[in-house]
Order: structure tokens, then C-alpha cells, then sequence
């Protein structure tokens, strides 16, 4: 499967990674291996994970060690990552996003 993610979904993790290096040097290269293994999980098995929205198929993929979740959903062949959300800021937010 193709991994597509959100322009804002990136910044997102950038942004994440930026401040865990602030606080502790290396934390943030820390934060996006586990990303990276997520995101392989989750193209392995799309389908395993929790619905968040019915109407739309979204699943969200809880990350172990960090507090954020990656929404996601399957559109044909493609996986389509929408947000890289902390658990506890913002909840929703990201529900408008579209992708081009």
C-alpha cells in the first residue's frame, strides 16, 4: 500500500520531534523511529486498528512510548494519514483536513 500524509500531518511531527529535542537531546530522532515503526505497522495492516469516525473509516494508531495518536484511513490502495495528534490537545482538530 501507498503511505500519503498530510502536508499539516508532517508538520505535526516536526514540530512533536523539535520540542522532545528541546527537552532532551536525541528524544526527538526517538519519537520519529517510533513513527517510522508505526507507520509500517499500520501500511502491513490497515485495517487492524480502531475506527474513530464510522462515517469516514478513520482508525487511529496509539504510539507506545509517546503521547500521540495517527489517524489514518485506506482509500483503495493508498493509506492516508491525517493527523499526528496529542492525546490531549486539541481533540478533533484535525476532522477537516482534506486531502488534494
Amino acid at each position: 500500500m501507498k503511505l500519503r500524509i498530510h502536508v499539516e500531518a508532517v508538520a505535526e511531527m516536526d514540530a512533536a520531534a523539535a520540542w522532545y529535542d528541546h527537552e532532551q537531546q536525541g528524544l526527538g530522532d526517538e519519537l520519529l523511529e517510533e513513527v517510522s515503526r508505526a507507520l509500517s505497522v499500520i501500511s502491513a495492516s490497515p485495517t487492524t486498528w480502531p475506527i474513530v469516525r464510522r462515517a469516514g473509516g478513520l482508525r487511529r494508531f496509539l504510539l507506545s512510548r509517546f503521547p500521540y495518536t495517527i489517524i489514518d484511513v485506506e482509500v483503495g490502495s493508498d493509506i492516508r494519514v491525517f493527523a499526528f495528534a496529542h492525546h490531549k490537545r486539541r481533540p478533533d482538530y484535525w476532522r477537516k483536513r482534506r486531502f488534494q
